[in-house]
């Protein structure tokens, strides 16, 4: 059975599964849906196309699937999806997709900060944590079990792959490649996320080769040159060929080295 406050608005349209709290001051749109076991406190929103999953917790001031800020909306018909067992803390806001791609998709077990901003179109998948204030804007892609500390602002397309840790204050146009921590200005590789990796349960040689990965890739002037020395001079696991997709994939180019400026 679903508690919902007399002083919260839930439209009649609305589809609520089992076992919700919804606080006071709440307002649930038409064309949403709700799973079992979510809470909202006080002052939460719910936006038209908003599809929510089970055991969130959504705090005050919390806006999902908001109508994107984007010129190009017309009105379209999108949805704004979020998983299960998320953290979803004050005043964060959440765009729904355009026609771009038609949803901005938040996976589960993440954490989301105060007044963090996900723009319209996003992917953000699993296990993350989105420290304050942090913004993303469109069409953003983030992959799983990837930190972002606060105050980080990330240009529209980036791609931030899976176990980095980014830096607080950072903002960056280009994408972040898997397993390193980022950081400085301008913002560019500093070191592996051995932390992370060991807590992730990494053995020490996997590590290693990880290192010797981005230690061939950022040692030539161009990042086609570095590629091929990895495949010529480390075994392919799953782990190393995660570095190479993600390099010859990405389309806005991976963050330098140190000073260096390197060209795909």
């Amino acid at each position: 059975m679903n508690q919902i406050s007399p002083l919260a608005f839930v439209h009649p349209e609305a589809k609520l599964g089992d076992n919700n709290i919804i606080g006071p001051f709440c307002y649930i749109d038409k064309d949403t849906v709700l799973g079992d076991n979510n809470v909202m406190q006080n002052s939460v929103t719910i936006h038209v196309g908003a599809r929510i999953g089970n055991n969130n917790e959504f705090f005050p001031g919390a806006s999902i699937s908001t109508k994107p800020q984007d010129l190009k909306f017309r009105g379209e018909q999108t949805t704004c999806e979020v998983g299960d067992n998320n953290s979803i803390r004050e005043n964060v806001t959440i765009s729904r997709g355009t026609a771009s791609k038609g949803k901005t998709v938040v996976g589960s077990n993440n954490l989301l900060m105060e007044c963090v901003h996900v723009a319209h179109d996003c992917e953000l998948g699993s296990g993350l944590i989105i420290g304050n204030s942090t913004k993303f804007a469109g069409e953003v892609v983030v992959d799983d079990n990837a930190i972002v500390s606060a105050n980080v602002l990330v240009h529209q397309f980036c791609h931030i792959a899976g176990y980095v840790m980014i830096q607080g204050g950072c903002r960056f146009s280009q994408d972040i490649p898997p397993y390193i921590i980022a950081g400085k200005e301008p913002t560019r590789y500093c070191a592996l996320n051995l932390v992370g990796l060991r807590r992730r349960g990494f053995s020490n040689e996997l590590i290693q080769q990880i290192h010797e990965a981005y230690r061939l890739l950022y040692s030539k002037g161009m990042l086609k040159e570095g590629i091929e020395e990895i495949k010529k001079n480390l075994q392919i696991t799953p782990e190393i060929q995660y570095i190479i997709d993600f390099v010859e994939n990405s389309k806005r180019g991976i963050i330098r080295s140190r000073a260096r400026m390197l060209f795909s």
